[in-house]
This record gives structure tokens, sequence and C-alpha cells, in this order.
């Protein structure tokens, strides 16, 4: 089988690699040739069906489709953002007799129902995503977050809402999954690290909302304060509502149904974007590329963790160091900056939401402003250097924190540079998972190494952090900021050794085909 795409130099031969492998192997999965040299030509086979779908979406130019796929996909952190920010806010709130009465024990609870149940929500639906579609699961895993979050506003004591916190959590952690997937497969190659980055890092937008809202809804002068916790919860479910609303509208990923032997429904899907881009005045470019699939209905359980241990170890590791070294430092230092002012800068309870939203600014702008160098300079050059320039960044923060040279002003103005380029860093994490591993896998590769990252992040990483603040000791505290700076090194020199080049390249050209 022969065919043409338009791809950089490096993808032809990941295309022609792609190709003979495939064919090796008796032809299951997707063979793509590309333009550069000749493919052997595959033995005819009934089930084989040559489709130019990839090629069509990666070739569509920018339209409203796209960006209602930004819309009604990327809420997905923007709601995370807002959970986090805004149960930390009312954390303090629940212990009232007006709300809860909770302890502080049960507080840090139920925040750990909500990590258990996002990493479960996460592998469950990261497995049925790659099973059943991905727009069954995003509309799924969003009604279980609208169910979850607003049980949690109705919550009437602690084991109550803890089970609530759960569920809310498993929404949320099936949502990464299924997101990630969908994103991937219908944004065209040449964008899809800058738009990647851009929608992960609507997290901080979130989290800017959250600390904004916490802020009339908990001081007690606009509402009182047994129902201002309650509409916090509440305000994450009426929009996850009008977004389900908005869902409807996006199609399933015609690579998806292809892959799983639905190709008429591709075409008819494919044929319908085409439609609503030209609707729009814009002009399609000359298509060129053809593939040819072996389509099969799922990948079990065995043949994902070949492919992910076996031909896929070395982007196993990659995906891993990178996923575990940012929720660290994300959740080591971010989500411990409260704890830091009010420790070593006596900064008041009623302020802290004040002080998080630069941060948060800060967390928005470096994906959104950094993101187009991921697809044009490339994602080993940027993946590298933004882990690797968190890092050095972190362990001057360090020195000087542990000094006592920092001011309330000057630390957070440390913190803003850092995250800036941290959270580009973050971001990519995510992108990578989400990119190098074949469709019939991505979910679920999503789903498990967002658990991982998870729980390193939210068991491991406040834990350590919080007992060094406990000290009261800045050096012990500055000691938690060189491990966060060393784990980001350490991942920043495993994508200089075996990161992939994924800048450009059709998703086609990147993976192989699960293993048999």
């Amino acid at each position: 089988m022969r065919a043409r795409a338009d791809l950089p130099s490096r993808c032809v031969a990941a295309g022609r690699t792609v190709a003979s492998g495939a064919i090796a192997r008796g032809l299951r999965g997707i063979e793509v040739g590309v333009a550069g040299g000749p493919c052997p030509e595959p033995s005819p086979e009934p089930s084989a069906v040559r489709s130019d779908i990839p090629a069509r979406l990666d070739r569509l130019p920018w339209s409203r489709f796209h960006l209602l796929v930004i819309a009604a996909l990327g809420i997905t952190w923007i709601l995370d953002g807002l959970e986090v920010t805004i149960v930390g806010s009312i954390g303090p709130m629940l212990r009232d007799a007006r709300a809860l009465s909770l302890t502080t024990v049960q507080i840090g609870s139920a925040a750990s129902f909500y990590v258990m149940g996002a990493v479960i929500g996460s592998l469950v639906f990261g497995w049925l995503t790659d099973r059943v579609g991905r727009k069954a699961i995003f509309n799924v895993t969003l009604l279980v977050y609208v169910v979850g979050v607003l049980l949690s506003a109705c919550a009437w004591d602690f084991w109550s809402f803890a089970v609530f916190r759960a569920v809310t959590g498993m929404g949320i952690g099936g949502e990464y999954s299924a997101i990630n997937s969908a994103i991937d497969e219908l944004i065209p190659a040449r964008l899809r690290g800058r738009v990647d980055l851009a929608i992960n890092g609507t997290f901080w937008v979130g989290a800017a909302a959250g600390a904004g809202a916490s802020i009339p809804l908990l001081n007690g002068h606009w509402v009182g304060i047994g129902l201002g916790w309650r509409l916090g919860f509440a305000i994450g479910g009426v929009l996850g509502l009008c977004v389900l609303l908005l869902r409807k509208w996006v199609p399933e990923s015609p690579r998806w149904l292809l892959a799983h032997g639905r190709a008429d429904e591709a075409r008819r899907i494919m044929d319908e974007i085409e439609r609503r881009a030209c609707a729009d005045g814009v002009v399609m470019p000359p298509l060129s590329g053809t593939l040819t699939t072996h389509p099969q209905v799922s990948s079990g359980l065995v043949q994902v963790a070949r492919t992910m241990l076996g031909r896929y170890r070395r982007r196993s590791l990659l995906a891993l160091a990178l996923m575990a070294a940012q929720a660290f430092l994300f959740n080591a230092i971010f989500f411990t900056y409260g704890m830091v002012m009010q420790a070593f800068y006596h900064v008041p309870d009623a302020e802290i939401g004040l002080r998080i939203l630069p941060l948060a600014a800060a967390s928005f702008l470096g994906p959104l402003l950094l993101g187009p160098l991921f697809d044009t300079l490339g994602r080993r050059r940027m993946i590298a250097g933004t882990y690797g320039g968190t890092a050095v960044l972190l362990a001057i923060t360090a020195v000087l924190f542990g000094e006592g040279l920092l001011s309330e002003l000057t630390q957070t103005l440390w913190w803003c540079a850092i995250f800036f380029v941290a959270s580009a860093a973050a971001s990519s994490a995510y992108l990578t998972a989400s990119e190098i591993f074949p469709l019939e896998t991505r979910g679920l590769a999503i789903a498990l190494f967002y658990a991982i990252g998870t729980g390193v992040g939210g068991i491991i990483a406040p834990y350590v952090l919080g007992t060094l603040i406990g000290t009261g000791s800045a050096w012990a505290v500055s000691g938690g900021y060189a491990v966060a700076a060393a784990l980001m090194l350490g991942a920043a020199a495993t994508e200089v050794a075996i990161g992939v080049d994924c800048e450009g390249c059709s998703l086609e050209s990147i993976a192989l085909p699960a293993e048999g």
C-alpha cells in the first residue's frame, strides 16, 4: 500500500516504520504509507479499509468547529481547578456548626476520598473510552461529575460528604482520559501541541474563579455561612449542566470509529465537519495521504500491557517521569502555598485566596504563551527546557527562602516566575501521555499515568511538605523544594534522552498499533 501525507521528514521515516512493522505482524491495526519511499504492498484482506480520514482531519483549517471542541471539552480543566480551589477555601468553613461541624481530620479525609475517586474514575473510564468510544464516555463522566458536585452541596454529615466527593472525583478523573483522547484525535497535527497546552492551562482559570468566588460566598456578608459553602459547590454543577448541553454538538472521533470498523459512520462525520468548516468560508488545502486499517473491536488489558511494557516501555518510562515530577511539584508547592504564607509571613486566612490569584494567572499564561513553541521549536526542546528551567528557578528560590532573603512580595513574584514555566511543563506531560501511544490504548494510557501522578501528587507530596512546614524551619521546607527541583531536573534529562519528536506528525505516524 502506497500513500502520501504532508508530514515532516521525521514523520516520513516514522510512517515507513509503522507500515513495515504492521505488515510484519500480520497487518493488524494501521499501516501508514508516506511520501518519500514505497511501502510493501499488503495482500488484500476482506477486513481492510483504506481511508483518507486522518489526512482530512489534519488538513482542516482552523474553524468554529475547533472552537466548539475546545469550549465543550476543555471545560474539564476549569471544573477541576474550580473544585480544588473552592474546596481549599471552603474547608475551614466546614468546621462551623452552621455547616457540617467537621473536624480537621475529617476535612483531610474528604480530600483523600476525592483523590481516590479521581484515580478509580480515570482507570475505569479510561478503559471504557478505548472500548465504547470517546463521545459516550465524555458525556457520562461529565454527568457523574455534575451529580457528585450537586450532591456534595446537599451533604448532611461527614460520610455523605466524603462519598459525594468520591463520586465527584470519579467524574473528573474519567474526564481526563476521554477528553484528552478526543481532543488529540480532532485537532490538526500542526496545532495539537499549542491547543493541548492551552486547554490544560485553563485549570488555572478555574482556580482563579474558585479563589474569587470564595470571597463573597464565604465571608458571611453576602450570604450566610450555612448556605455559602453549598452555593460554592453548586456553581460547578450548574456550569457542568450547561456544558453537557453543548457537548451534544461534538461528534465521535472519526479516528476511533475508523479503527473500530465503523468506516461509513466515520466518513459521514468527517463530511459534516468539512461542511461546517466550508460554511465558515475557509478554503480546504489539497488532500494527500491515505491509510489502510484492519479494524478490531477493542484492545484487551493483556494487549495494553504488552504494548506499554513491551514495545513502548521507554515511552512509558518517559510519561511516568514527566507526570510524577510535575504532580509532586504542584501538589507539594502550589497547594501548600497558603500554609507557607501563614507560617512564615503571617498572612491572614481571609487573604490567602487573593494571594493565589497572581499565581493562577501566571500558571495560565505560561501554557498559553509558550504553547506555540512546542509546535515550532519541537517537543523535546521545549519539554526539556521547561522542566529544566523550572528546576533551576526552584533551586534558586529554595536557597533564598532558606536564607530568609524573601519577603511575602518577593516570594510571590518568584512563584509566579516558576509557575509560568512549570505550568507549561505540567501541561506537556499530559500532551506526551496522550499522543505517544496507539489509538487502541490511548485512553487507558492517559488514565494510568494520570492515576500515578495523582497518587504521587495528591497523597505523598502534600504530606511531605506539610510535615516540613510543621517543623517551622525554613531550611527544612527548602529541602522539600530541592526534592521537587531534583525530580523536575530528572524528568528533563529523561526527555532529552528518550523524548519523542511528535510536532507536526499525524498520530498514526507516531505509534504502531497495539500488540496482540
